[in-house]
């Protein structure tokens, strides 16, 4: 069978039968990829549009799999099925040494700065990877999309009761209002698309959306009796979107860039001073994130079975993401089963 293996440090090689490998490097684990969720950034990489990235590249970063070897000083039995963290870190740059290893000055995400895991075997370093124990492989495949959210919501640090508007409603802004709802927050989605809010309704139970027009202020002022909100979320990665939320913050609130862009934001400093606002940056996630996505999957708090909206194999996935990345209708989160 010819297949696709990502030994260390991250080169892909094709080979017509995978071979038994030797054992990684001490501290790494081979992985038997079992399923490895899409994600907008890799609809970007697709088409051509990722601002940091270098092509030729693997992607793949929401991933779950099996442990194949065991490299020296790693206590992970094969079969072992596992959840990945796929932003590498230096472990001892400033951020590293602030336990902020999420935001590393020389991180290194699997899929985006090197090789990701849409292939059949993949290196990891040991410490990223966090056993799945009874979570499903493909329910673990959705943990690292969902941790991007709850990070978020911890970033915040609103307090339960809080009102929260999360700003687009496609994957990352979904897991973010799970999250904040989790987390005690009256949760308000806002979106251009009626479609996107009809599916977080009909299938995720928000009640509160709001659709982006012209009267869009006034709405806000009327559900929230012209207080605004205490958090606000922008998942939208949309300059003009994340410059115009300041203006839906509470005074004394918080406004959390979820999404990234390349474009300068600029923001009016008298608003942002009468406020006494918070403009919080939120990137990735960390452990604490992903336990807590993973807890909070096991307790029936997360209904994953209705973010799944879409699933496929490794070699019909070239023919469905360039499908996917043209026609979203209905689209939450696409799968790929692997192995």
């Amino acid at each position: 069978m010819r297949g696709l293996i990502c030994p260390a440090p991250g080169q892909l090689d094709y080979v017509d039968d995978l071979p038994e490998p030797g054992p990684p490097p001490p501290g790494w684990a081979l992985l038997d990829v079992a399923e490895v969720g899409i994600c907008g950034t890799d609809y970007h990489i697709y088409e051509g549009k990722h601002p940091y990235l270098s092509y030729p590249r693997v992607m793949g970063h929401e991933v779950s799999a099996r442990v194949r070897i065991a490299g020296a000083g790693v206590d992970l039995a094969p079969g072992t099925p596992v959840i990945v963290n796929p932003y590498l870190s230096c472990g001892h740059c400033i951020a590293c040494r602030k336990g902020k290893p999420n935001c590393c000055a020389n991180i290194q995400v699997l899929g985006v700065h090197r090789d990701g895991a849409m292939c059949e075997r993949i290196h990891v370093p040991a410490s990223n990877l966090y056993p799945a124990g009874t979570l499903s492989l493909r329910d673990g495949a959705t943990v690292e999309f969902l941790a991007i959210g709850a990070h978020a919501v911890r970033r915040s640090m609103a307090t339960p009761g809080s009102r929260a508007l999360v700003i687009g409603a496609g994957p990352i802004g979904l897991g973010t209002a799970l999250f904040a709802r989790i987390a005690g927050l009256q949760v308000t989605l806002l979106d251009t698309s009626a479609e996107r809010l009809a599916v977080a309704r009909d299938r995720l139970g928000f009640d509160s959306t709001l659709t982006a027009g012209p009267d869009l202020i006034a709405q806000i002022d009327a559900s929230t009796d012209g207080e605004r909100f205490d958090a606000v979320f922008d998942a939208t990665g949309n300059a003009a979107s994340m410059q115009g939320a300041l203006t839906f913050v509470a005074q004394g609130g918080v406004l959390v860039f979820v999404g990234v862009v390349r474009d300068d934001i600029a923001v009016s400093h008298p608003e942002f001073h009468r406020r006494e606002m918070m403009l919080v940056g939120s990137r990735n996630a960390v452990k604490a994130d992903f336990d807590h996505v993973t807890a909070s999957i096991l307790a029936g708090q997360v209904p994953v079975a209705a973010l799944v909206t879409h699933t496929t194999t490794l070699a019909q996935a070239a023919t469905d993401l360039p499908l996917w990345a043209r026609q979203k209708s209905g689209l939450i989160k696409a799968i790929i089963r692997i192995g």
